[in-house]
């Protein structure tokens, strides 16, 4: 497999001159540096809504470096209004995921978030589904490879620090979702509607985890792993990750009455930390 930053190198020196292409980035867990030697290459293509990428001449930059030669990059927009496109690509061993994004669009959203508007909408792939804040979040976090004319380091300006009223916003949105996931787990645990009740649990944690960065002031970005993430920050939940673990079990051996306990002390316990952060002020 390449070395990471020479890939990262091949990849950039084959991008850069497709038409409409404004800025490379090197996003997800490797843009954090908290990647695993196994974690996917997220490489965000951000373009300006009035000169948007050329897709075919990308198709073109790609195919000499994809082992597999049926590989391909999708339409803008194939894949819905939130991840709008890209490619699953191998390249030298590696997964690099391509994702294309809009500027006009990310540049709104941040806006919207730094006054505390936010929405969460439908993704495949996002089972949580997909919050607005994810673009904002992206930038603050997002390793630029490719940004001449500074529009990624323009906008990572405004994501820091961290907007208080995108803070409230998000809590008051997922906190109180928290509580009415784990009724809504208890309702279908009655009828033993065991696929619903997992639905339900996996909406709490998600909207734990939500409160949980919000309270510390990190970007979520994905749901995966966000929850075991959260668990390890300065104000969290104490024993959130066991607790987690022992949901799911009792889950899986059909045993609702102990996950949705384990649910309701962790809801409390975050409704703890929320109170105390609202008297710091």
């Amino acid at each position: 497999m390449a070395n990471h930053d020479t890939l990262l190198d091949r990849v950039v020196e084959a991008l850069r001159p497709v038409q409409g292409l404004t800025a490379i980035v090197l996003g997800g867990s490797r843009g954090r540096g908290t990647a695993g030697p196994t974690s996917d290459h997220d490489i965000g293509l951000y373009y300006e809504p009035s000169a948007p990428l050329d897709v075919e001449a990308l198709q073109g930059a790609v195919a000499p470096l994809v082992e597999d030669p049926s590989a391909t990059v999708t339409r803008i927009g194939e894949w819905g209004p939130w991840i709008n496109g890209g490619g699953w690509l191998t390249i030298e061993g590696a997964k690099v995921d391509l994702l294309y994004r809009d500027l006009g669009r990310v540049r709104e959203v941040i806006r919207d978030a730094r006054q505390g508007r936010i929405s969460m909408n439908y993704q495949p792939g996002h089972p949580h589904g997909f919050c607005s804040a994810i673009w904002m979040g992206e930038i603050a976090t997002c390793r630029p490879l490719f940004d001449p004319s500074g529009r990624i380091a323009e906008l990572k300006n405004e994501t820091w620090p961290y907007p208080e009223a995108l803070r409230a916003a998000l809590i008051a949105r997922f906190g109180w979702e928290v509580g009415f996931a784990i009724e809504n787990a208890a309702s279908a645990a009655k009828r033993a509607e065991q696929t619903h009740v997992a639905g339900c649990a996996y909406r709490a944690l998600c909207c734990m985890a939500q409160v949980l960065f919000a309270l510390n002031g990190r970007y979520l970005i994905n749901e995966k792993g966000a929850v075991a993430e959260a668990a390890s920050y300065p104000i969290t939940i104490e024993g959130l990750a066991k607790a987690q673990a022992d949901i799911w079990s009792s889950i899986g051996n059909a045993d609702a009455e102990s996950a949705l306990r384990r649910l309701r002390s962790l809801s409390d316990k975050m409704s703890v930390l929320i109170e105390a952060a609202s008297r710091a002020g």
